[in-house]
């Protein structure tokens, strides 16, 4: 039977959030969940529902890595965290799966030293799915897992982003993009240069460079760079997002002509709203880890914590890291050395 810890300790409003999203993912998917955090802090909340017949547990864990705590203190330190506890959890196979909303560098700092790596995988990748104007999800990998990138690093990315969009949302054959500052093989720089040559002898459809405005056309299902560039262009896109519903919504009051077209426009506008809503998306997993761990904005509301949870399931359901270790060792991809 699938479990998922969730860690009940990590976002900015922990760990209400947290207890709401896991009642809402035990009720309505179904999903058996482990409360991992500070029991005084986690029961009371849980009390304050009705999870009669939910399958949810709690288990303590004494301290709580904040956002101010640098990856290596939440790894060496905080050996009680309950991020800590949760990956434990899942290295001894008692979870299949943990989500967190906390610190992304001591999330994935802990899920690499506790479950560590794919023997097949150089370096975890964290990857985010975005809305595109033909409605399909874009993933994009990776947002901040890896600064400093090597091109075969980026070719593992797009091996393992593939098989994500294949596994996860049933495309068959992905297009796969490298983004770039043109769609020339000659523009970037030596990272992308040289990525640009693996990739076109890489075993996905590699459709070349991609720019930036490509991103949310939906005509790329997966797109590769390095995890700093990544970053950048993720926290550019949910600030547009939010500034661009801030404005919509600002001049959809601005005149009275305006309220009672706002008023007709209402369903519309919501609908608007949950296309580009991050909670929808359910956070970013952590490819290339052993086990599943899913990685969720430190802002995370109830919902996309129960997305975050339903996301975790689909990886454990269709043995992600089962097909991106299959596909890796029958291509003859092995881990480079000093990665």
């Amino acid at each position: 039977m699938i479990k998922i810890a969730v860690d009940a300790m990590g976002s900015d409003r922990a760990p209400g959030v947290e207890v709401d999203g896991a009642v809402q993912a035990a009720s309505q998917l179904g999903v058996p969940i482990v409360l991992v955090g500070q029991e005084s802090a986690v029961r009371p909340l849980l009390e304050k529902h009705d999870v009669t017949g939910l399958p949810i547990e709690i288990v303590h864990a004494s301290e709580v890595v904040t956002m101010e705590d640098s990856a290596s203190t939440a790894v060496r330190r905080k050996k009680d965290s309950s991020i800590r506890v949760a990956e434990n959890l899942m290295r001894d196979g008692k979870v299949s799966g943990v989500v967190s909303a906390g610190n992304t560098g001591a999330v994935m700092a802990t899920a690499k030293f506790i479950v560590g790596t794919l023997p097949v995988v150089d370096r975890p990748a964290l990857s985010t799915v975005l809305p595109t104007q033909k409605g399909k999800p874009c993933i994009l990998l990776d947002v901040g897992a890896n600064v400093d990138c090597k091109p075969l690093h980026l070719e593992q990315f797009a091996i393992m982003g593939d098989i994500y969009s294949r596994a996860i949302f049933g495309i068959r054959r992905p297009a796969v993009g490298l983004l770039s500052i043109g769609e020339e093989d000659s523009k970037g720089n030596e990272l992308t240069k040289e990525s640009f040559k693996a990739l076109r002898l890489a075993p996905i459809n590699f459709i070349g460079n991609v720019e930036g405005r490509d991103i949310f056309k939906g005509d790329v299902d997966v797109i590769v760079c390095d995890g700093f560039t990544g970053n950048v262009a993720l926290k550019l896109s949910e600030g547009l997002f939010e500034t661009f519903i801030a404005m919509l919504g600002q001049e959809l009051h601005r005149t009275l002509s305006a309220k009672v077209g706002a008023i007709f426009a209402q369903n519309a506008f919501r609908a608007f709203k949950r296309r580009l809503d991050y909670s929808e998306f359910g956070g970013a997993p952590l490819l290339g880890i052993k086990g599943i761990s899913i990685v969720c904005h430190g802002r995370s509301n109830a919902n996309a914590i129960k997305n975050a949870i339903r996301v975790a399931n689909e990886f454990c359901k269709h043995n992600v890291n089962d097909a991106i270790e299959k596909e890796f060792m029958k291509l003859g991809l092995t881990r480079s050395a000093g990665a």
